[in-house]
């Protein structure tokens, strides 16, 4: 992969048996990524981006202006997103095992007397792990028999750099823990998409024809999902 830099504005540049480009720029940091045919030479990439500069800062504004998430203390009355509802936390000091627990519309985290603010986050974050280790079989299930293919298995992690990603040899994908946080479609969206890479390696136009005859909603609920508040911790499509 090589990087092009344009003034203060790098493109991540990655060569592949397509026949268009493809620019994108990604929230939440907007990050600007080009896909081109190998046979395209870099200066000829540098040539089409700097014909973009515009439309790439104009995108990069629309990004920076999306609502963040401020930093989580974990406290009475802090509001807690799960499946894309909002949630105000209690917390529940006693001399017991950690728990999180939902209440109506409340999320009561139970510590221990004196627990960390990260110790809190590390109990937060594991529950939100087991939610979702819940929800993700449900769909997987669903969609490999829409598409004709089959997951060998998955995983959920929290990724500096998308929402998913999806290892094609081992028939393995991840997704982003941050996915528990938003409504079930948008998690439902981006398991389809890296289920469709397992019948297309690269984002060109049979991919987006798989996406569209197989969840043809599937720009809105992309735009959903890059609409909601971004969290507070740096990570990036």
């Amino acid at each position: 992969m090589a990087t092009l830099s344009l003034g203060n504005i790098s493109v991540e540049v990655k060569q592949k048996h397509i026949k268009n480009v493809h620019l994108s720029v990604h929230p939440p940091n907007g990050r600007v990524t080009i896909s081109a045919p190998k046979r395209m030479d870099l200066e000829t990439i540098r040539v089409y981006a700097v014909s973009k500069l515009g439309w790439i800062k104009k995108q990069q504004k629309k990004i920076a202006k999306q609502d963040r998430e401020p930093a989580r203390e974990y406290i009475e009355r802090e509001s807690h997103y799960f499946k894309g509802e909002r949630y105000l936390m209690k917390v529940i000091e006693q001399n017991a095992p950690p728990k999180v627990e939902l209440k109506h519309d409340t999320i009561e985290l139970v510590v221990r007397p004196q627990a960390t603010t990260i110790k809190k986050m590390q109990v937060m974050d594991e529950w939100y792990r087991e939610q979702l280790k819940i929800e993700i079989p449900k769909l997987i299930e669903i969609w490999e028999k829409k598409m004709g293919v089959e997951v060998n298995e998955f995983g959920v992690k929290k990724m500096k750099t998308r929402w998913g990603s999806c290892n094609i040899n081992k028939k393995r994908i991840w997704l982003n823990l941050e996915l528990v946080k938003k409504p079930i479609e948008c998690l439902e969206y981006v398991v389809v998409h890296e289920i469709a890479h397992l019948l297309e390696k690269n984002h060109n136009a049979r991919f987006y024809s798989l996406m569209e005859k197989h969840y043809p909603n599937w720009k809105h609920s992309k735009d959903l999902l890059n609409r909601l508040p971004i969290s507070h911790r740096d990570w990036e499509y």
